[in-house]
């Protein structure tokens, strides 16, 4: 039975962002269908990059609209080696350097030929929204709405607590 959910995850194309279930980062499974009815945002992660701090800024912004926002990181080492660490590390880092509450999936490839289908799923996604390449750097935010549509893809650059991001969620 979990072999087949596992070859339906991964090899099947997915309808919605409902259809996945992932790794969290601890353990235990993540149920996308479990968060209908409230924005999703998924981010791919990095503990050695620029951009690091922004896990501050996400779990505000968590702890902000938490009653109306799922957000869930998704560690990834894509990007100049920037998440070189096990989920065990990459867990005890979010937690001790930025009291991470939010879900976290376990590290996962974002980019390239052993892309993670939820990112194969969100990237054509983007593409039907006009955005060909969406994830060019680690903490590149996807955010879906109460419905699991793709609203917008917020680049690495912009910050999760800006009116770019709040815009959506008020």
């Amino acid at each position: 039975m979990l072999r087949v959910a596992l070859f339906v995850t991964l090899f099947a194309v997915a309808s919605s962002i409902y259809d996945f279930k992932v790794s969290g980062l601890e353990g235990g499974q993540i149920d996308f269908s479990k968060f209908k009815g409230k924005k999703i945002m998924v981010v791919n992660t990095a503990s050695k990059c620029g951009n690091t701090p922004q896990y501050a800024e996400l779990e505000k912004l968590y702890q902000a609209y938490k009653d109306k926002l799922v957000i869930v990181g998704f560690p990834a080492n894509n990007f100049g080696g920037q998440e070189p660490g096990s989920n065990g590390e990459i867990a005890e880092f979010c937690k001790k350097n930025y009291g991470v509450t939010f879900i976290m999936a376990e590290k996962v490839s974002v980019k390239g030929e052993d892309i993670h289908p939820l990112f194969r799923y969100l990237t054509n996604e983007a593409k039907k929204l006009g955005v060909e390449d969406p994830i060019k750097w680690n903490f590149t935010k996807f955010l879906l709405d109460e419905n699991g549509k793709l609203i917008t893809v917020l680049f690495h650059k912009t910050k999760p607590m800006s009116e770019d991001v709040t815009k959506y969620l008020n």
